[in-house]
């Protein structure tokens, strides 16, 4: 190459970090910065191949509005039930939130962010954000992770360790991970779509993007809640270096149980033990604890404002699915902490995203337990499914195998619930390891 086509690339290159980090500027949530260095450039020095380190914070204003709106919470009389059939008892979100406005330390949960190596990349006219941990073992398989609702990265960041260092936990050197965990658009550090279109499929082939982006030719890709709706649309894409997908929280009622929950009937005829109590698992949920999703996915708008104004309300919201969905027969702080649970609220309140994670319903009006309206049976790759017994439902072993043709794996647990990752670290990284041995 001359010195002039030298000089003419660097201003080119020059320019182009200027112009994007000047979009980002203008671009980022006002409560959060990132800290940009020089962008590493692909072979084709395209903008959108662009990876930039990232740094959380948020500024000490945003934390001191957030204590004072705390501690000014207009409270509701007391629920007129001895149990949560109302929803989340007054006295346990007044202890959590008092605590939050008083003892809770967001500045921990940040230098523990900090510490991983965090980037943002932008794909299809989104900055996503991403985890990316490399394991120090050779040949160590890339697993994206996709978190869920009212999840986020946070979910798998105790099973990072357990996943990229397994002699360090039980495991060989070869059950090693290269770990990828993204924030969802209109999660987290994510950007906020202004359009519509941003449902799992498209997520999906985001994330193929970004594996490849970041040099992985052959990986697998896991969720639980929407991280598993997502999987199973890659695992429909099958591109290109997808050899195989897990998900925790797999779609597999068949058409004639679906209908019937739809329709508020009892069980069908002829279902097995299991199949029968995944049945009136569903039922229940459907009649009794889906109300959140009713919201979300018919006026996501509506319910945000108050969600987007009032802490509380936020705690609230998110506070009720930590209960019923961990395995704490009910008691949340037996599987998550006050802090682990504040962490997660308080980057929902930080990031302003209670109206954007919200969207993701309306945009995906679908039941995400039904194996049709999931198209489970044109998954190409190889499924492995893991049944967490706190899981909203357990998904019978003869459904899994009818809605997963592919299906290579399915393990039922003793212990987890539907954040799988985030309360039981270590069994999750074990069943990572078993469930993807035959694919490495």
């Amino acid at each position: 190459m001359s010195n002039a086509s030298s000089t003419i690339r660097k201003l080119r290159l020059r320019a182009v970090c200027a112009t994007l980090t000047a979009s980002l500027a203008l671009t980022s949530t006002p409560t959060m910065a990132q800290t940009l260095a020089t962008p590493a450039v692909s072979v084709n020095d395209s903008p959108a191949d662009m990876i930039r380190p990232f740094k959380v914070h948020v500024s000490e204003e945003t934390l001191a509005d957030l204590r004072k709106r705390v501690m000014a919470t207009r409270w509701p009389d007391k629920e007129t039930v001895p149990d949560q059939s109302q929803g989340v008892p007054l006295a346990k979100l007044q202890d959590l939130v008092r605590y939050w406005g008083t003892s809770y330390d967001w500045r921990r949960i940040e230098a523990k962010l900090n510490a991983l190596p965090q980037f943002t990349t932008e794909i299809d006219g989104l900055n996503i954000h991403f985890i990316h941990v490399r394991s120090k073992h050779p040949n160590a398989l890339p697993i994206i992770i996709t978190h869920g609702w009212p999840g986020s990265v946070l979910e798998i960041v105790k099973a990072i360790d357990p996943l990229t260092n397994p002699t360090a936990h039980g495991g060989r050197a070869e059950d090693a991970f290269d770990v990828v965990i993204p924030s969802m658009p209109g999660y987290g550090f994510s950007d906020r779509p202004v359009g519509t279109g941003w449902g799992p499929d498209r997520m999906g082939r985001a994330w193929d993007v970004l594996m490849k982006r970041l040099g992985y030719k052959r990986y697998v890709s896991q969720g639980g809640d929407w991280g598993s709706v997502v999987a199973d649309a890659m695992g429909r894409q099958a591109p290109p270096g997808l050899v195989g997908i897990h998900v925790n929280m797999p779609a597999t009622v068949p058409e004639e149980a679906a209908k019937a929950l739809s329709n508020g009937d009892p069980a069908p005829a002829g279902l097995s033990e299991k199949e029968k109590a995944a049945y009136n698992a569903l039922d229940t949920f459907f009649k009794k604890n889906a109300g959140y999703g009713v919201m979300m996915v018919t006026r996501p708008q509506t319910v945000g404002y108050g969600l987007s104004d009032s802490p509380a309300g936020l705690a609230s919201w998110m506070f009720d699915k930590f209960t019923q969905w961990t395995y704490s027969g009910g008691d949340a702080e037996r599987s998550l902490t006050k802090d682990e649970m504040l962490d997660d609220i308080t980057l929902y309140w930080v990031t302003n995203s209670a109206i954007s994670s919200a969207r993701l319903y309306w945009e995906n009006n679908n039941n995400n337990f039904s194996s049709p309206a999931q198209r489970t049976t044109e998954i190409k790759v190889p499924v492995a499914v893991t049944v967490f017994p706190g899981e909203i439902y357990q998904a019978p072993k003869s459904w899994t195998q009818r809605a997963y043709p592919t299906l290579v794996y399915f393990n039922e647990v003793d212990k987890g619930g539907h954040f799988a990752a985030w309360e039981e670290p270590q069994l999750f990284a074990t069943e990572m390891r078993a469930a993807f041995k035959s694919l490495r």
